[in-house]
């Protein structure tokens, strides 16, 4: 993996910028921030390699601190992140040399996208190498781990978390991953508990066991199905989710091809596949990023 991308993040939104920061240096990059564009062009003395200001801020507004920047280091990539995005102002970010105009809510994933972007391009203004697995997966400090003896119902906390924590701020958001990792006591990967994984627990076995030849057409009359999704739930509560979980996800190494990613999620009609660098887990690759990958290279 390459040395970590330096990002200078410019807002006066403390909330914002500091949850930026904990959920970019959870991806692998490193991230100081400004409050202002007068505090920004101070901190370039720490050679950023990336530039995200906003566009209105006290003093000096995010297109006056673009001109700056470019009078300084006219390489810096800048990209322009803002809640008041119009057509408008996204044209003169981008006549004034913005990298790119990105409006708030902004999806994490498609940010640190970008983010890379600009950096390959202020490295070798050329269009950037086709990036692989490790470049777009999920670093799996960003993934919800279990053990396998943790309870269905705590399991189901965890992945509810995992959604609730990503809308960090009215004006920034992040995909949740839709599963939890699980591992052995060894922390090796065995497991893994997905929304739809859950709701297949929930049915009972005697519905899709086999049936006489003579019941194959056996219609359930509507009584049949009253109140037992309460019950089912509250009956695997407290279950163990070894004994619901669905088997590990395959793995793919870290260097891999994003087509060959993409192959093998199809082959395999996957939605994530676990990622390996040097035999140890180190994140996770799933089809939104794959997704977002494809977006980009249609934006370039």
């Amino acid at each position: 993996m390459e040395q970590p991308i330096k990002v200078l993040m410019v807002d006066d939104e403390k909330q914002l910028r500091e949850t930026t920061k904990k959920i970019l240096e959870n991806r692998g990059f490193q991230v100081t921030l400004a409050e202002t564009g007068e505090e920004a062009l101070e901190k370039l003395k720490e050679k950023p390699h990336v530039a995200i200001i906003d566009y209105k801020m006290p003093g000096m507004d995010g297109y006056e601190l673009i001109d700056r920047i470019h009078g300084q280091y006219p390489d810096l990539p800048v990209i322009m992140l803002t809640g008041y995005g119009t057509l408008t102002s996204a044209r003169q970010a981008l006549t004034q040399g913005a990298f790119d105009f990105l409006t708030k809510p902004c999806d994490i994933s498609l940010l640190s996208s970008r983010i890379r972007d600009a950096y390959q391009h202020g490295r070798q203004h050329t269009v950037a190498a086709e990036r692989t697995v490790g470049d777009v997966m999920i670093p799996i400090a960003e993934y919800t781990v279990l053990h396998y003896s943790t309870t269905v119902r705590d399991a189901v906390s965890a992945l509810k978390a995992s959604f609730a924590s990503k809308m960090a701020t009215s004006r920034l958001m992040e995909t949740g991953h839709r599963s939890v990792l699980v591992t052995d006591t060894d922390g090796v990967l065995v497991g893994l508990v997905s929304i739809r994984g859950l709701l297949r627990a929930t049915i009972p076995s005697y519905i899709t066991a086999p049936k006489p030849s003579m019941a194959d057409s056996v219609q359930y009359r509507p009584a049949f199905w009253s109140d037992m999704y309460t019950h089912q739930i509250r009956k695997i509560a407290d279950h163990e989710i070894k004994t619901v979980m669905d088997p590990a996800p395959a793995t793919i190494d870290v260097a891999t091809t994003l087509m060959e990613a993409t192959y093998m999620m199809l082959e395999k009609n996957a939605r994530r596949l676990a990622v390996l660098s040097e035999g140890v887990l180190a994140g996770v690759i799933r089809e939104q990023d794959l997704f977002f990958e494809m977006e980009r290279i249609l934006a370039t």
